[in-house]
């Protein structure tokens, strides 16, 4: 590989490193990131023993009431004992697990009396594929809610062991009491919903429970699910962005790396909201105020052998409880779509759950592809990609067209060029010749450099996209073509598990993603023809430009087929384009053009006088 092919080669490893240099995260974000890790084996340790800690305490409960089954005992012994395990609180320790629901246009919500936890959401206008039902977040065993205090001399009680009563319901909402054998202390649970809305007003009511929980001590909300597997190929639901996401305040929102096992303590400063994220929809608990930072933290866990749960999550929250005989915690739930105009009405940053691509790249995808996907909804979203292609494309034209005059006039100056490695072919010196094509360019007017502009603008466009499109729930289950869903890829051969192809490749043959590699090698192939002056000088590059479409091809085969559709489409109107060009411009008259120019006197820049300059101080090192 020659010197030409090395610099080109170092041009492109320099443009990547500014990119990823602009878009990596900034230096408080590295500084807290770091924060964060350092406190996890902490965390973990403190975590551990509280679960211990709650552990004994409810198998010394259960140890206490074991004689209760296997003795037969009168009732006032009975009550005796359930008195010593549960003191204030025997009234709720027994009872039978009664089931509620309360349920909106968008939204049914099952509610267990023992715990007095959300136990089930279902998403009436959504449901999983080949399926009719409405979707299911959560249900059951996979979900847990409860507070966990302190009360009397340090004894620890969790709510979820707990049966609640009902004192008001309605086919909207619905409130919870966990009692004590005090008439007036008690914790109430309030769940209500809004007419068409995602949000779940809710609240927790301590009224006269100051001389039960012990002073001093915080009281900690505790929730966990399982992700269940919500779409097709669970795989892409585990590779993709189901993570944990949260809002502390004063801070920008952040997420733990969906690719780890990870437990972060999260105590930079107080906590808004929490989402639990899934690739399409997210269970989000949100502060009216804040949720305490001191005990609080969040914890993502992968099941990489499980086939219907995605990955586990959990987070714990501070209360903030000040012991007063009457104190209202507001908070909310959101149990919905990753929508993003949706999540951006609530005004809470909740849309930043939406991975539409870093830093500038982001603004594409809010100020275009998304109002455009919204405004178009009525649409096949296949057509929808087509007409945001056509966009980008038109909006880009000028910047086309500068690129194909750009190699037109490459093409017509092959007769000099070609004299030009002629005359340097017997005694060869790179530097002199190379010296004499810049002349040969700057008289002639042409920039062998201005090919490269349209590729970098269009750079931010394909980032963004890439970001966006596997995310977008507006591409969710629609169908294009052979394709039955836009948001994942498309398979018109499952070929199973082959030894490396099936890791580098994938084990199915994506349409789209092979249309989009054919047309790619295709306008890699037509740009080269039209510009042989780079096939020669630089030969390492026009491998670089041929190998790239087959790495492409490889990660594109298990990407959204929506994206592979708007490459497809990109490079056809691209074809277009520059037949169209080339049948109403003439080549005869870029001839005469460039001969006009290399008549008039040649006008050197300081830069490019400098560029003259430091070549010629190398060629005089290189002879002596």
């Amino acid at each position: 590989m020659d010197k030409k092919s090395l610099i080109g080669l170092g041009l492109i490893a320099v443009i990547l490193g500014v990119w990823l240099w602009l878009s990596g995260p900034s230096k408080e974000q590295i500084a807290r990131n770091k924060v964060i890790k350092d406190s996890i084996a902490l965390v973990q340790e403190k975590a551990e023993a509280e679960a211990k800690k709650v552990a004994a305490a409810q198998q010394k409960a259960a140890d206490t009431l074991k004689p209760l089954v296997k003795v037969e005992m009168s009732d006032s012994l009975k009550a005796v004992m359930l008195a010593s395990a549960y003191r204030d609180f025997t009234p709720s320790a027994t009872g039978k697990n009664e089931i509620y629901t309360i349920e909106n246009e968008n939204v049914k919500l099952t509610i267990d009396s023992r715990g007095g936890k959300i136990s089930k959401a279902e998403l009436k206008n959504y449901h999983r594929p080949d399926k009719t039902e409405p979707l299911v977040l959560f249900e059951g065993d996979s979900v847990n809610f409860s507070l966990r205090f302190k009360a009397f001399q340090g004894q620890n009680f969790v709510t979820d062991s707990f049966y609640f009563k009902p004192v008001n319901q309605t086919a909207t909402a619905i409130t919870l009491r966990l009692g004590t054998s005090k008439a007036d202390s008690y914790i109430d649970f309030v769940y209500s919903l809004k007419p068409n809305d995602y949000m779940v007003e809710s609240e927790i009511r301590f009224n006269g429970m100051q001389d039960i929980l012990m002073q001093n001590e915080d009281v900690q909300l505790a929730w966990a699910m399982n992700y269940p597997s919500q779409e097709k190929y669970i795989i892409k639901e585990k590779e993709g962005a189901t993570t944990i996401y949260y809002k502390q305040e004063n801070n920008s929102v952040d997420y733990i790396n969906q690719l780890k096992d990870e437990q972060i303590e999260l105590n930079a400063a107080d906590i808004k909201w929490v989402s639990f994220r899934q690739q399409f929809f997210s269970s989000i608990i949100i502060a009216d105020k804040v949720f305490k930072k001191e005990g609080s933290f969040a914890k993502l866990g992968q099941r990489p052998e499980s086939k219907t749960v995605v990955k586990a999550v959990s987070a714990e929250l501070g209360i903030p409880y000040s012991h007063e005989p009457k104190e209202t915690f507001k908070y909310k739930f959101y149990f919905g779509p990753n929508h993003y105009n949706t999540l951006k009405k609530y005004d809470l940053e909740l849309e930043n759950i939406i991975p539409t691509g870093w830093s500038v790249f982001s603004y594409l995808n809010k100020w275009l592809v998304i109002p455009l996907m919204n405004g178009l909804s009525s649409l096949n979203m296949g057509w929808v990609i087509l007409i945001l292609t056509l966009i980008v494309k038109i909006v880009l034209l000028p910047i086309a067209y500068k690129t194909y005059m750009s190699g037109a006039r490459m093409r017509v100056l092959k007769p000099e060029t070609d004299a030009l490695t002629a005359k340097f072919e017997k005694n060869p010196d790179p530097m002199k010749k190379q010296q004499e094509q810049m002349a040969l360019y700057r008289k002639a007017g042409v920039n062998p450099l201005s090919g490269c502009i349209p590729l970098l603008l269009q750079f931010p466009i394909l980032i963004a996209l890439f970001a966006f499109i596997p995310a977008a729930i507006e591409l969710r289950q629609q169908s294009f073509l052979w394709a039955d869903d836009l948001s994942t890829y498309d398979s018109i051969w499952t070929f199973g598990d082959v030894p490396f192809i099936s890791w580098a490749y994938g084990d199915h043959v994506s349409l789209f993603a092979a249309l989009m590699f054919v047309s790619t090698i295709v306008y890699t192939y037509m740009n080269s023809s039209m510009m042989p002056q780079q096939n020669t000088q630089m030969p390492g590059m026009k491998f670089m430009m041929y190998f790239m479409p087959v790495i492409f091809l490889a990660v594109m085969n298990r990407y959204a087929a929506g994206l592979s559709w708007y490459y497809f489409l990109a490079n056809m109107f691209t074809f277009l384009q520059n037949w169209i060009m080339r049948k109403v411009i003439s080549d005869d008259k870029i001839r005469s053009q460039l001969e006009a120019n290399m008549k008039k006197p040649a006008k050197v820049s300081g830069f490019q006088k400098r560029l003259e300059e430091m070549a010629k101080q190398r060629q005089q090192g290189v002879k002596k």
